[in-house]
């Protein structure tokens, strides 16, 4: 029988109607009774560390999010985290970046309904993440309807349907179907390397989302405001415009004073790629880093990690030329 620690951090799946909305419960009893139920399959300790709607959870929650499972891991098969749905990607993504080189699965779940509802998703999703210890998928997963999809490559794509994550640009780590779990890829794990814990960010990071006529003056006050790393989300492989407002030219700017600059591609699908056209190829001689296939929780959230690991901007291209968990295809 697998021994699992499951981590509560709030969020919908342990949510109830309150005066002014839906608000997290620490210990609803339809969450602790279907916990006992699972019970008989596996050895479930439970712990309450946050009692917070996800749009709360931030950095200096991520940190302590980190520090609790990197301290238990030794001591259990795997560890589950009941998180809200609507930065759990967001949180997935940091955790990949904060623990390097986990033996063990760290698997993310919620619920778009909560568990008191009768319609709820909730012990579906739970039953998926404890299936992801069951099969020993290391490393950090979303568990959601059914789906494991590792942590930097989910996305929260939908906010009503059961099916509100998908796996962008990188397959389903597995699936669930009636004949029982199909692994569909594999993780990269340095082999003979120590699980290490590197929870420093820094939460002076900004993302941008380009619309034509985008102002270039904006990025002088993300420089003046103290911000110290930028993601764009540029058009389509990477543009943005230099005519008559020069985005370009600006950004420059900002990587000569020591910003790091990441350009990413509005759309959720592919890669970017700044050498196909003259308005990326500007773009690429700035000096800014291509996110190529990333998703945006990934960019923001190992560009946040990165300036937590070095001031360096050179350090921090190193970073970014670095795939430490699939979050990236070269």
């Amino acid at each position: 029988m697998k021994k699992v620690l499951i981590l509560a951090t709030g969020g919908t799946i342990s949510s109830k109607e309150g005066s002014e909305g839906m608000v997290p419960q620490t210990a609803p009893k339809e969450l602790l009774g279907t916990l006992q139920e699972l019970s008989c399959h596996y050895d479930i300790s439970y712990r309450v560390i946050l009692n917070l709607d996800s749009s709360n959870i931030q950095s200096e929650e991520w940190q302590l999010i980190a520090e609790e499972v990197y301290e238990a891991l030794p001591h259990y098969d795997g560890i589950v985290i009941t998180h809200g749905t609507d930065t759990m990607a967001y949180t997935a993504s940091m955790l990949t970046f904060m623990i390097q080189n986990p033996e063990k699965p760290i698997v993310l779940t919620g619920s778009q309904i909560p568990i008191s509802h009768p319609l709820s998703d909730a012990r579906s999703n739970l039953a998926t993440a404890l299936a992801a210890i069951d099969h020993n998928v290391i490393g950090v997963s979303i568990a959601f309807n059914h789906k494991l999809m590792s942590g930097c490559r989910a996305v929260k794509v939908r906010t009503m349907g059961f099916d509100a994550f998908e796996s962008v640009n990188s397959p389903d780590v597995g699936e669930i179907f009636a004949d029982g779990v199909h692994l569909l890829s594999t993780r990269l794990r340095a082999e003979g390397l120590p699980c290490v814990l590197k929870p420093k960010v820094s939460n002076e990071v900004f993302l941008l989302k380009l619309i034509p006529g985008t102002n270039p003056q904006v990025l002088d006050s993300l420089y003046e405001t103290g911000y110290k790393g930028l993601v764009v989300e540029s058009f389509g492989a990477g543009g943005m415009h230099f005519l008559r407002r020069d985005l370009s030219g600006k950004l420059r700017e900002l990587v000569e004073k020591g910003v790091s600059v990441v350009v990413s591609s509005q759309c959720l699908y592919e890669k970017s790629d700044l050498s196909l056209y003259e308005v990326g190829r500007r773009v690429l001689k700035t000096g800014a880093i291509q996110a190529l296939d990333m998703t945006t929780e990934a960019a923001v959230t190992k560009l946040m990690w990165a300036l937590g690991q070095t001031s360096d901007p050179e350090e921090v291209k190193k970073i970014f030329a670095t795939n430490y968990a699939g979050e990236i295809s070269f």
